[in-house]
Order: structure tokens, then sequence, then C-alpha cells
């Protein structure tokens, strides 16, 4: 099969001729996700809008005191770029455990969400830090959504016909707050995870955790905010048995599927052990 391929230079351009083509066509950024999902017959567009000439995506810079990176940065961009090691290390540290260098130099920000794969590394990463997706459509119109926000159903997002994603803006971190990405990987370290675990945790003068964000990649047909966790910790010392027990309640929270990479059982014991594990490193 065959399709047609354009190549605007502006977003306003990509969006027209996305919403001209309707459910027909697909928007191409890296082509990673792309590569898979052709090959396995999953889409069979018509039209291939290539984004590669639309300078507006591209990027990885300080707006004020938010870190920006555009939809075209690539993984190894962003775990590469001194903006993101300065202020966000754990997100650089996250990118670069991604598949192998080859993938890293290939797929991008904005194609990674948009492909919306629960076991993708970028997601939980994002999710724990508050980031919020800049998004495009038709006619200059733009809207932000937060990254949580932005997954609807396993390879589903709430991106509109004509509508494509301009990078993602992570908002700065309060003083004292440390954040850490976790994975099960059984197979190999360039394999999906099994469940993945990333977290932000910031303790008050007293010792108490003061904030906490808990998002899990591979638990569900979306990355998830583990809330009913974060309220267990707010407020309280992080003592051993406090972390077990908010880490147990995670089970309550997800809802995993049976898979080559281990049952929905296994995936609930291992996002309630893997939970406990970031939250520990934390606050070591």
């Amino acid at each position: 099969m065959t399709f047609d391929y354009h190549e605007p230079a502006t977003v306003d351009e990509a969006t027209h001729l996305l919403r001209g083509h309707g459910g027909d066509a697909v928007a191409l950024a890296g082509g990673a996700a792309f590569a898979i999902l052709y090959r396995q017959g999953l889409i069979r567009p018509g039209h291939v809008v290539g984004l590669r000439r639309c300078e507006e995506l591209r990027g990885i810079r300080l707006e004020g005191d938010a870190l920006w990176s555009g939809a075209l940065a690539t993984h190894r961009e962003v775990e590469r770029s001194e903006a993101v090691r300065s202020h966000h290390p754990a997100l650089a540290e996250a990118f670069a455990r991604i598949a192998t260098v080859r993938i890293r130099h290939q797929a991008t920000v904005g194609g990674n969400l948009a492909h919306a794969d629960p076991a993708q590394d970028p997601p939980p990463m994002l999710i724990a830090l508050d980031a919020i997706a800049r998004v495009a459509g038709p006619d200059g119109a733009r809207r932000d959504v937060p990254v949580e926000r932005l997954f609807v159903d396993h390879l589903t997002t709430s991106l509109a016909d004509g509508e494509l994603i301009l990078g993602v803006s992570v908002p700065p971190v309060v003083a004292g707050t440390r954040a850490t990405y976790v994975k099960f990987l059984p197979a190999s370290l360039d394999d999906y995870a099994t469940v993945s675990v990333a977290a932000a945790v910031r303790l008050d003068g007293d010792g108490r955790v003061a904030s906490a964000r808990v998002a899990l990649g591979g638990a569900a047909p979306v990355p998830i905010r583990a809330r009913a966790v974060e309220r267990a910790l707010i407020g309280a010392r992080p003592a051993p048995a406090l972390l077990r027990d908010a880490a147990e309640l995670v089970r309550d929270e997800v809802d995993p599927l049976d898979g080559v990479r281990g049952s929905a059982a296994f995936k609930r014991d291992m996002a309630t052990v893997w939970t406990r594990r970031a939250l520990e490193r934390l606050v070591a």
C-alpha cells in the first residue's frame, strides 16, 4: 500500500493538512512509532504529514523558569541537554535509559506522546514532574493539556483531528524536591518495561512529606497517577513501614493486562514492589 507524503514548512500548514485529510492522515515526527505501527498493519494512512521542516517544533530551552522541549527534540537531545541536566536531572536520566542509542537518536518527544503506548518511558516521568503538553490545532488554535490527561486509552490520545503536539513544558521544581525513575526489565535493557515508576517527593523542615507525585507505566491501558499512594505520604514521616504501606495502595489503582511481559497478577505485584523501591530511593 502507498500513501501521499506531504512536508509542510509550518505548523499551521501541517494542521491544515491533517484536518483536511481527517482520519486518513497521520503526522510523522521521528518515525520510530510510525515504523512499528505500519509494519504491524495497525495503520494504513492515505496521507503522511512529515514535520521535519517545522522549525517551531525544534529545540530545548528555558522559557522563564520552565523547561521547554519541542516535539521534534529527540530522546538523545533531551538526555544530553545541559538545560535538562541542570533543571531536571531525573528527566535526563530517564531519557538516557530508553531502548538503545540508535532509537534515542530517532524517537522524538512529541512522537512518543502521540504514540500513547503505556509501557514507554517518558510519560510517567513527565507526569511525575507535572508537565504540560502544548497542542496546536487548525487556524492557529493552541491549547495546553497536562500530560497525565493526554492519554485516554491504549495507543489513543485526546488529540482531535487536525491537532498535533508542539512540545512539552516542565515547570520548575520546588527546592528540596527529589525525583527518580525506576523500571523492571526482566528480559533486556532495551525492552519495554514490565512496570515502571516515576516519583517526585519533597520533605518539609520537619522531615514530613510536603508534596508527592507518583506515576506508573505499563500498569494500565494508559500511564497513571497513583493518587492514593500520594495521599498516604503527604504529611507523614517517611518511615519504612509507611513507604511499604503506601506502596501497597497501588494495587487498587493499577489495571494491568496479561501480556508477553507477565500476567496481570504479576504486574500488579511488580507495581507494588517498584513503587516501594522508588519511594525508598527518594528518602534514603
